[in-house]
């Protein structure tokens, strides 16, 4: 089991690392735009270059500030809350070049995914948010559940029989017995309406790598906790969660 939650847990400097290649790698673009766009801009006013060099300098600072507080917030060190509601807005903006630059190195999209997760699991946890059970939403997908039951979940897991044959009945128990909200959807438009609906405090999201990052800046100003599934017959088919890592990180979470 240890191996097995060991694979689960990309290493976060990876993500980090890739965020930091890609913000030098726009901004070295943003330079030659500029140097390029120079005698132009001179034609429109005198010192246009330079107020335009400027505002680029500006930019890029600042979003390299906005990365090197994420790895702050990994070592554990003080960082700016400044940086902290721009970060997610930066890594939509720098996740695809990202993805490119790791490709490059043989680095595929779903460990950089898992990567990001793991980094914001990290800070969420580190910034020592607390919530009461009744608070908290716990979100799963539906493949969670066996697919050859015949009961539908979705929408209301208290169909579920608790045979045994898959995890839904283990986090429906846990549910009762903690007291946080369950659901369970098909896909991240119906998660989106729960939580708009829940209006819950913090989420602890159970998913793939893709969809947890997804989930996660979508949600966001919410705090999110990611938990990734576990995929013995593929994705989105039959898969699992490992109950030991849910009930570790709700008692981290849980007041």
């Amino acid at each position: 089991m240890l191996s097995t939650l060991e694979a689960l847990r990309p290493k976060k400097r990876l993500f980090l690392g890739l965020l930091l290649a890609a913000e030098f790698f726009v901004a070295l673009l943003l330079y030659g735009a500029w140097l390029i766009c120079c005698p132009g801009l001179a034609n429109i006013f005198e010192y246009l270059p330079l107020i335009v060099g400027a505002l680029l300098i500006f930019v890029s600072t600042f979003s390299f500030g906005a990365v090197c507080n994420m790895v702050l917030a990994v070592k554990g060190l003080p960082t700016l809350k400044l940086f902290h509601r721009y970060s997610f807005a930066l890594i939509k903006f720098l996740f695809p070049v990202a993805v490119r630059i790791g490709k490059i190195f043989g680095i595929k999209r779903r460990q950089i995914e898992g990567s990001f997760v793991a980094v914001s699991n990290l800070i969420f946890l580190k910034s020592g948010i607390k919530v009461p059970a009744n608070r908290l939403l716990v979100l799963s997908p539906h493949c969670l559940q066996l697919s050859t039951c015949p009961h539908k979940i979705t929408r209301d897991p208290n169909n579920c029989k608790r045979c045994g044959g898959c995890n839904v009945g283990d986090l429906m128990k846990l549910a009762e017995e903690m007291g946080f909200t369950f659901f369970v959807a098909t896909g991240g438009t119906l998660a989106r309406q729960v939580v708009k609906q829940k209006r819950p405090q913090a989420v602890l999201a159970i998913a793939c790598e893709r969809d947890l990052m997804s989930g996660i800046q979508d949600v966001y100003p919410l705090p999110a906790v990611g938990v990734l599934n576990i995929r013995p017959n593929g994705p989105c088919l039959n898969t699992r969660v490992d109950m030991d890592e849910v009930r570790r990180v709700l008692s981290q979470i849980v007041e």
